[in-house]
């Protein structure tokens, strides 16, 4: 469920925000060193993974091992990156009750909350506590043998996908969903998406946009042999199935493309929401219709209209629709649009 409402986050103590940073790009080290530097004049404590903290030469920091301890305690993951360094945080922030804040940098930056000019505004508000906070679905992935015993297990954000191990063979799947077979195909894989993750694998598979405040879950075949093969919105308490034929090509399941399982000859893999969902922080108003017309440069002006610029682009990259909401009915040239990605 996606549940936004301010934030009531009252500090005992200390405060502490967990950097994540993409480090492989001088200039997101720079920005992230600069936000470090600023939260420490706030009374912030700073913390570092471990593996960052090196290039990232923050002193005063705290560092951290990157495991399930990294984020305890801490009010806020930020993180400085695109969709990928996003997904990596979150494996951070799940075991805490850390929100996840994301300054984009890459491509897409469909999960960030803002772009590296609205830094300090973002910088200022966590120093406030002037944000809120959303609690997004995210799925809990088991994998079963033969025997219906429990053989691994993970969870994801965005999406968890059965795919074939052979790139040559098809994949023979039955889907079934709260233990009554649906369907069998041969195919690709198969994609579990929340909400979230409507707009990333799932949706380049052929998916629908799901806005994150729409309590589902969907089942995204991939490139599969049959008529019956639609993208599907089931219940977010389903518990969505698929089972491999003993006789069929093996499989397994990725989950975020960051987690990789085995699925055992003749086993299945079961999907449910998961008992924590994902934190996110939010500074900014902005809809996620808003988000939808920056990432994907939408025509907003009417087709007529549009026809006149150039279709998709009418909205030029110096705007910035996250930071301040063009899309509120007066269309001005004082306001902003823009696009980005994941890195």
């Amino acid at each position: 469920m996606t549940e936004v409402s301010p934030t009531v986050w009252a500090p005992s103590g200390g405060r502490h925000v967990l950097l994540a940073v993409h480090t492989g790009r001088q200039d997101i080290v720079e920005l992230a060193r600069s936000s470090a530097a600023r939260l420490a004049r706030g009374g912030i404590t700073v913390r570092l993974l471990e593996d960052e903290a090196g290039a990232l030469g923050i002193e005063g920091a705290q560092v951290v091992p990157a495991d399930a301890e990294a984020a305890r305690g801490a009010e806020i993951v930020m993180v400085f990156g695109g969709d990928g360094t996003f997904l990596r945080a979150a494996e951070l922030a799940r075991y805490s009750n850390a929100a996840l804040m994301g300054v984009n940098l890459g491509r897409v930056g469909f999960l960030a909350e803002t772009e590296p000019e609205a830094v300090e505004e973002t910088l200022t508000a966590i120093e406030r506590c002037e944000y809120s906070v959303e609690r997004r679905l995210a799925i809990e992935v088991d994998v079963l043998d033969a025997t219906g015993a429990v053989v691994g297990g993970t969870w994801a954000m965005n999406e968890a996908s059965v795919e074939k191990s052979e790139r040559s063979r098809v994949l023979d799947v039955v889907v079934a969903i709260d233990g009554r077979p649906l369907t069998s195909f041969g195919c690709d894989g198969v994609l579990f998406a929340t909400p979230t993750g409507s707009t990333a694998y799932a949706f380049s598979a052929g998916g629908p946009v799901v806005w994150p405040d729409v309590e589902a879950m969907l089942v995204v075949p991939s490139n599969a042999h049959a008529l019956f093969s639609r993208p599907l919105v089931t219940s977010p308490d389903s518990v969505l199935t698929v089972a491999i034929p003993a006789d069929g090509n093996r499989a397994r399941v990725s989950a975020d493309g960051r987690r990789a399982l085995e699925v055992p000859e003749g086993g299945r893999v079961d999907i449910r929401r998961a008992a924590r969902p994902v934190r996110i922080a939010r500074v900014h108003a902005t809809t996620f219709g808003d988000r939808l017309v920056a990432k994907f440069g939408l025509p907003v002006r009417g087709f007529r209209d549009a026809r006149r610029h150039d279709p998709g682009h009418e909205m030029g990259s110096d705007r910035n629709v996250l930071a301040r909401g063009w899309v509120r009915g007066d269309g001005g040239e004082g306001s902003g649009g823009g696009t980005d990605d994941d890195a």
